[in-house]
């Protein structure tokens, strides 16, 4: 990504370029919809911020990446309570991956992004499915520019390519404000990028191990002689095989916006993203993890259980109109429309039973075609401003929001479901490929959510703030899944209240409390979807400022409490059915990032939980009770065009109970990398990636009562032209 552009270019001085960036940006915007004619598919929401420009002046947004201007801090978030506060002025644990820190690490996915943030565990239960956990708790709100709805029907499929983004915003426990439905583990927000006031543009190529190649770039620049109108496209192109056995994987993504100036306090942006992933040899399911002696299997890091003729392609398409209007005295109107599409289409082997130490007998297939088209459409308005009270000056926000999402999907049973396996066949991938005809069934359901909200900072003193508001959803399903119905309805009223006292110029103490209402869609044995999870979040805490604001840190106490929270109890052939378990998590976690010292960058957390039934014994246990994240960059002052990092994510034991008596447990482990970028002149430089350096062997997730090995030692190479 470029570095930042100070020199202000004229636009009118580039005027070849205008219709360049124009006619992509409306070519993406058609080609996305002709894609999303005849496949039909799911981003996460799309959206943009509420921005408050003055009269005069639109809203400036600069090119970020290797520069380390911008660092591995940021100052201000809406993504907690619709208002744009200091991180200091927001009573919850934020966490920010800035595009530096990403362009430092080659954090190209969302994956990536969090497995290095405070808090998160990445749950990868296949190559081609994650689930992502926090304080203990599924995440399962995801936004983007703070307009989003929950993964309604489950998990994530495909990743989630960050290029398109200038940061991500992290917040810890339950959103009561910001998202539909509370949730005590995260709220992940996407922060788009968007055009900047002059030309810019960029390009890298990426080599890395397995034969790995990835090629973006980006433009953004002014579409006419004003400036009022700017438009901004990025391209990525990526492919290459893997240390799995017959894995290989392909993904395009395109992205293009449009800002136009309607008026003087007027601001209209169009856009679209489109992301086509397609692989090759990918896991359903994934290894056995015990014999039946009850032993510990321990298979070769690249053992795959696909056959030769897995695929599993998932499309996604997002479009989005954003108008943001400022109203005058401090008040600005936002309403956002956006319209996602995700489509997956796969033929898939899945590997089921327990093994025999010796022979290796045991276990069955199960080939199956499966073929699905979810679409969401979203509305969100809400205004925000100021007003008097009491002789002091308050913030307030106020908005509705309403989705509909529709999944329809259908699964082909192969002939030969059941068929033993032989040492011949296990994993080798020589299967043959049958006819999917031997049954069929699949899923036509809604799930539709109304919400109202409001969230207001009051000035109670000169050094404490009351923000308190609320949130009330209600979420309508219906349809059927595999027989089974999907009608329920549910509705709650959730209050949100937070102090905050600052306690010295550089030093605030906060508390927040919230409670939780949100559907799942999680099925029992019977195929009948669980009641929704109730319970509250609360934290308490301290955040600062370091180095003249250079660097923050932040610490906090928290405990969560979910009632009837899924967790998978089995598998029924190749589908997993749940139950719900009451649970509470309860821990600690400290933060600091920043510009420590003049050239030297920093992001470090660290996290101690502990998650309990009812009954007071320990409850997902595949959760590691603690967790360190580490990244730090450092430009040597002898040789300034250089700079070197290092990476580390540790985390604790974890274990999964399979029967009584039968336990899998993962060490704790940590992993390390390292990197290295030189400037070999103002525009183009050089940048090493060294991943796990050392060569650490682990299960990716306990998760799942199946489970495959990390990545071993690998490495990249980036070449970056930025203009």
């Amino acid at each position: 990504m470029p570095r930042r552009i100070n020199t202000s270019v004229p636009s009118s001085s580039h005027p070849r370029l205008r219709p360049l960036v124009l006619a992509l940006s409306l070519a993406l915007g058609h080609a996305g919809a002709a894609s999303a004619a005849d496949e039909a598919p799911v981003t996460a929401p799309v959206t943009a911020p509420v921005t408050a420009p003055d009269a005069a002046v639109l809203p400036v947004i600069t090119i970020t990446g290797a520069n380390d201007q911008n660092g591995y801090q940021a100052r201000d978030s809406d993504s907690a309570s619709k208002l744009n506060l200091t991180l200091r002025e927001t009573p919850q644990s934020v966490s920010v991956v800035t595009r530096a820190r990403m362009d430092d690490f080659r954090l190209d996915n969302v994956n990536d992004v969090l497995a290095n943030t405070t808090g998160v565990t990445v749950e990868k239960v296949e190559t081609d499915r994650t689930y992502y956990v926090a304080r203990g708790f599924d995440i399962i709100n995801f936004q983007v520019d703070g307009v989003g709805t929950p993964l309604v029907f489950g998990n994530m499929m495909g990743k989630l390519d960050t290029a398109l983004f200038d940061r991500v915003d992290i917040v810890r426990g339950a959103n009561g404000l910001a998202a539909s439905t509370g949730n005590p583990s995260a709220t992940v927000n996407f922060i788009r990028k968007r055009p900047g006031p002059s030309l810019a543009a960029s390009a890298g190529l990426t080599l890395g191990s397995w034969d790995t190649r990835r090629l973006d770039a980006d433009v953004s620049s002014p579409l006419n002689d004003s400036g009022s109108v700017k438009g901004r496209v990025v391209v990525v192109s990526q492919q290459g095989d893997s240390y799995l056995d017959r894995y290989a994987t392909r993904k395009n993504v395109a992205y293009g916006i449009v800002e136009a100036k309607l008026g003087s306090d007027t601001l209209l942006s169009i856009g679209h993203a489109w992301q086509d992933n397609k692989s090759s040899g990918g896991m359903w399911g994934a290894l056995p993890l015990y014999y039946t002696d009850g032993s510990p299997t321990n298979y070769p890091s690249g053992t795959n259980t696909s056959a030769n003729w897995s695929h599993w392609d998932n499309k996604t398409n997002g479009s989005f109109a954003e108008l943001n209007h400022q109203l005058g005295q401090g008040w600005a109107l936002k309403s956002t429309l956006s319209h996602n599409k995700e489509s997956s289409r796969s033929k898939l082997f899945y590997v089921y039973g327990t093994p025999d130490k010796a022979t290796g007998a045991g276990l069955f297939s199960y080939p199956s075609a499966y073929r699905s088209d979810h679409s969401q459409t979203l509305f969100d308005i809400g205004a925000s401003g100021q007003f008097t009270l009491a002789g002091r000056q308050h913030d307030l926000a106020f908005g509705a929001s309403w989705s509909r999402s529709r999944l329809g999907d259908l699964s082909g049973y192969g002939c030969g479901i059941g068929t033993p396996l032989t040492a011949a066949t296990d994993f080798t991938g020589g299967y043959p490929q049958p006819e999917f005809d031997d049954r069929f069934d699949g899923s036509s359901y809604e799930d539709a959510r109304k919400t109202v909200y409001a969230a207001a900072r009051f000035a109670l003193a000169d050094k404490l703030k009351l923000l308190a508001g609320f949130n009330a959803t209600k979420a309508d399903s219906s349809g059927l899944s595999y027989g089974s119905s999907k009608q329920k309805s549910a509705s709650k009223t959730s209050p949100y209240v937070g102090l905050v006292y600052d306690l010295a110029p550089q030093l605030s103490l906060y508390t927040s409390y919230t409670e939780i209402f949100s559907p799942q869609s999680e099925q029992d044995i019977n195929g009948v979807a669980l009641d929704p999870i109730m319970g509250s979040s609360a934290e308490a805490g301290f955040k600062g400022d370091l180095f003249d604001g250079k660097a923050s840190f932040s610490g906090a106490i928290f405990r969560a409490r979910q009632n009837n929270t899924a967790e998978q109890a089995d598998m029924n052939g190749a589908k997993a059915y749940y139950h719900g378990i009451d649970a509470e998590s309860t821990g600690a976690e400290v933060e600091l990032s920043g510009e420590l010292s003049k050239g030297w960058m920093a992001s470090a957390g660290f996290t101690r939980l502990k998650v309990e039934d009812s009954q007071g014994k320990a409850a997902k246990t595949y959760v590691p009770r603690r967790l360190l994240r580490m990244s730090t960059t450092w430009r040597l002052p002898a040789v300034p065009q250089l700079k070197v990092g290092a990476n580390l994510n540790w985390q604790s034991d974890i274990k999964r109970e399979h029967k009584p008596g039968v336990v899998t447990r993962q060490d704790s482990y940590a992993v390390l990398g390292l990197m290295a970028r030189y400037e070999i002149n103002r525009n183009v430089t050089l940048a090493l990636n060294l991943n796990n350096v050392t060569d650490k062997k682990y299960l990716t997730s306990l998760y799942w009562n199946q489970a495959y090995y990390a990545a071993p030692r690998n490495a990249s190479a980036t070449l970056n032209w930025t203009y």
